[in-house]
């Protein structure tokens, strides 16, 4: 990648500046972040780089160069990301870019396979984003979820991967044997095979004030937006793996983290629970629930009631940062392939899904278990399964 320290400047209340920031994120870019609200030089450079106008996002990269009002597709040109494949037709697509796809990819092209895959964030997916993977077999002391995004890329692209990035599918269908996949910028690309590994998204709260306020004070990861609030205090909204895993993350930076946990006990695993509760930083709050999230341009405050005593109260952290479980990404899939009544997708015991030569595997298949190891395991059973389908036709 050709950047990967550079500065955005531009202000809370910016959609596109909230847009631009998701998109380094994904991509594991390093950025500095300027609200010229609040940053009298920096507004000072904003006008001067646009001729007295406030335009932002106003970016600059680490070469003096900089780019205005930038799209996803400009600033991944900028990046150096590849946006376009090479052919029109392969052996196998892979959609997604997760453990579960990278190590199918890497499986079929080692057997001399032509393959694609395409992602529409980073690749290494939520593993790429996760401080740290203390579970994932071969790794004693763990590794961070960054680093191992980037090794596992590398040895794809060593075995001869196409690799697209900051590209989205919206479509896919089937002609006889063959299969094509559209992307977001009209290019359509075939295959006699199909892996679908688009894995899941973080669920949402669904309570007012959260849509205007996401990239604005409620968040969704706490490796990309953590660092932002240094010295103070943010809420986590969940009882989970992650919501643990994650609140003691956010120590590293921030005074105190306040967990609030719809149930009366947390769901973590007892490794994670014991560090929470090791953790002077962090203080957990049983049978709460989040009402409304308050705030014009960002955050300002939280709405939360007790479930077992229907007290209601409000609270003031910097930010909050959700984990509440996950929906698959499958809504842009054809009626054609089975989903289940929460959208996973039905496979076989062989990971094909109801329509011939396309699998699915890893987080977005129903049954599967979320779990690193497992989806880079579901990966290697896909890409033998697909090896097999291919041998007839």
């Amino acid at each position: 990648m050709s950047h990967t320290n550079l500065t955005v400047y531009g202000a809370t209340w910016c959609s596109d500046c909230k847009r631009a920031k998701k998109f380094l994120g994904e991509q594991r870019v390093h950025y500095n972040w300027v609200d010229v609200e609040q940053d009298a030089e920096g507004l000072a450079l904003v006008e001067r780089a646009n001729n007295g106008k406030r335009i932002i996002p106003t970016i600059v990269f680490d070469d003096g160069s900089m780019l205005i009002e930038p799209s996803n597709a400009e600033l991944a040109a900028k990046l150096g990301l590849q946006t376009r494949a090479k052919m029109d037709y392969y052996d196998l697509i892979c959609i997604g870019g997760g453990p579960t796809s990278l190590t199918a990819a890497l499986y079929g092209a080692r057997d001399g396979l032509d393959v694609l895959v395409i992602e529409r964030s980073g690749l290494g997916e939520q593993a790429g984003v996760t401080e740290r993977l203390d579970n994932f077999p071969g790794f004693p002391d763990g590794i961070g979820g960054a680093e191992f995004a980037d090794r596992l890329t590398l040895q794809a692209r060593r075995f001869g991967v196409e690799l697209l990035q900051a590209q989205e599918v919206t479509s896919l269908r089937s002609e006889e044997e063959s299969h094509y996949v559209t992307t977001a910028d009209g290019n359509t690309y075939g295959a006699r095979a199909v892996l679908i590994a688009t894995g899941s998204t973080y669920k949402r709260l669904g309570v007012p004030g959260e849509d205007d306020l996401i990239g604005a004070g409620v968040h969704f990861c706490a490796t990309c937006d953590g660092p932002f609030y240094k010295g103070k205090q943010v809420a986590v909204i969940g009882g989970g793996n992650s919501a643990g895993e994650e609140s003691l993350f956010l120590t590293r930076f921030v005074d105190k983290v306040t967990i609030l946990a719809r149930g009366d006990r947390l769901t973590a695993s007892k490794v994670v629970i014991d560090k929470i509760e090791e953790t002077p930083k962090v203080e957990v709050r049983y049978n709460t629930e989040v009402t409304a999230l308050h705030g014009e341009s960002k955050l300002s405050g939280i709405s939360i009631r007790n479930r077992a005593t229907g007290e209601s109260e409000d609270l003031e952290p910097a930010g909050v940062f959700v984990f509440i479980g996950l929906t698959p990404n499958s809504g842009w899939l054809p009626p054609a392939i089975e989903r289940d009544q929460y959208g996973f997708i039905v496979t076989t015991p062989t990971l094909e899904t109801s329509v011939p030569g396309i699998f699915a595997a890893g987080d977005v298949r129903q049954g599967s278990t979320k779990q690193a190891a497992s989806a880079a395991g579901e990966g290697a059973t896909a890409a033998l399964m697909i090896r097999e389908y291919l041998k007839n036709v």
